[in-house]
Formats: C-alpha cells, structure tokens, sequence
C-alpha cells in the first residue's frame, strides 16, 4: 500500500501464537535508498518479495534494513534477506539491541519464557521450542548502531526515536517531511483506534509509558503499526489519551 510518494506498507499475512493475523513492514525508498523496515518471522522471504513486487518496487535494489527491535517477528527473515542479497545490505538497530540480533545475549521473550519453562504447559513448550529455533537461524550482525534523536540521511531526513519499554533497545522512526510515524510495538491498531501495543509482553512498563509520553513532542498526522495498519484520526491528541491514561485502550 503506498502511503505517500516513496513510502509504503506492506502487509504480510502471518501466524502467531496460532492466531492468523497481518503484520505490516514499512519500504522508504528515494533515489539514493531501498530501506526495508522490520523483516516478518521466519521463512518469510518469498512473501515479501511478493509484496515488494506487487508494489512495483525491486527488492533487488533494497540496501538497507532497520529493526525496531529484537523480537522474532520483527527479525525473523533477515538473514534469509541478507543470503539473498550478499554484501548489499546494511543492518541498523539501536545500541541496545545489537547483543540480542547478534546472539550474545538471549532475547528478552526468549528468556522470560526459560525462567519459567518448568511449569509452562505442554503447548507454550512447543512454542518456546519454536522460538529458540527462530531466533537461532536469525541471528545476524548489526552493522550500525542507532542512538536516541539520530537523524538518517534518507527521505530529506528521518529521526529515531528510542522507545524502550517493549524491549529495552525498542526504536520508532519518525519521518518529518510526512509527519509519519512508524511505530514498531509501542502502538497498534485494533477494531479502528489506536492503543497502546499489548502491555502483558512488555519488556518494562513504566518505560514503556515514558516513551509514549516521549512520542509526545513529535507532530504525527500518520502511523503505521506493525500490528493493525495505518492510523490518522488526529494522532497526537490521541497519544496525548493514551500517554495520560485518559481513555481505555480497548
């Protein structure tokens, strides 16, 4: 779907926790980028080169990867992407998630769910294996660090914005010249309303609060949820709500 000339979204239908849903990537492409941002699960690669294609945008070109954070449906086809296209593609993700994407340290849904495996009933087990398994064939090394408030040369300019909370190295990227943001995990999109993402898988709460209080400063007019799609309906009054539990997030 394009969003606005260069930006688009694509929306890949998926499986998790064997609940069919869509999850929506985000392609900002100019003369001089191809940037994917987040890669689907595991084993998704011919889908979103479907998705590039139906755009009528040449996967063949993408140079640029951006995860907003570690989470296996976010990283789970990047190193699928990075053996199809060898030595193109640079990997960007925050400071903070680098030990986790590269494997040196065990991710943080990963780990919750070890901590407590013993007394995890037979069918979380099976997706405990799942996971580990996924996360194991997705590991790959990131080629640049993020930091809060850096501002990439791409599109006249687009900001990263260090949301932690759903994971402790959590991105969103702002792009000025649309007033859009793309909001990994902190937001999504459910029966029309934007929300806050599901607090139960939230890395730290309270951090998750300060960084939708963060999202604040920024004039949004569009967002687009990895879950849930686009959402324009006066957006900063309703992160304003949602930062200040001024309305239910159902």
């Amino acid at each position: 779907m394009k969003i606005e000339n260069g930006i688009y979204m694509l929306e890949i239908p998926t499986n998790i926790m064997e609940m069919p849903i869509d999850i929506n990537l985000t392609v900002i492409w100019d003369k001089d980028s191809l940037v994917l941002i987040d890669t689907g699960c595991p084993g998704q690669l011919q889908q979103i080169r479907e998705a590039f294609e139906k755009e009528g945008i040449p996967f063949s070109k993408l140079n640029m990867v951006i995860l907003t954070h570690q989470d296996i449906d976010h990283i789970g086809s990047i190193s699928g992407i990075l053996e199809e296209l060898p030595g193109r593609v640079k990997v960007l993700a925050h400071e903070e998630e680098k030990a986790y994407i590269n494997g040196e340290k065990k991710p943080v849904k990963l780990a919750e769910l070890e901590e407590r495996l013993e007394y995890l009933p037979d069918n979380i087990k099976i997706v405990y294996q799942k996971l580990k398994a996924g996360f194991e064939l997705s590991r790959v090394n990131v080629d640049k660090t993020l930091i809060d408030g850096e501002e990439l040369p791409h599109f006249g300019g687009i900001t990263v914005i260090h949301t932690p909370g759903h994971t402790p190295g959590h991105i969103c990227i702002y792009i000025k010249k649309w007033k859009i943001l793309i909001a990994g995990d902190i937001l999504s999109v459910k029966e029309g309303s934007l929300v806050r993402a599901d607090q139960d898988i939230n890395y730290d709460n309270e951090l998750n609060m300060k960084s939708m209080e963060k999202l604040m400063q920024y004039d949004i007019e569009t967002v687009i949820c990895y879950h849930g799609g686009i959402y324009k309906d006066d957006v900063n009054k309703r992160i304003s709500e949602l930062a200040n539990n001024l309305s239910s997030d159902s």
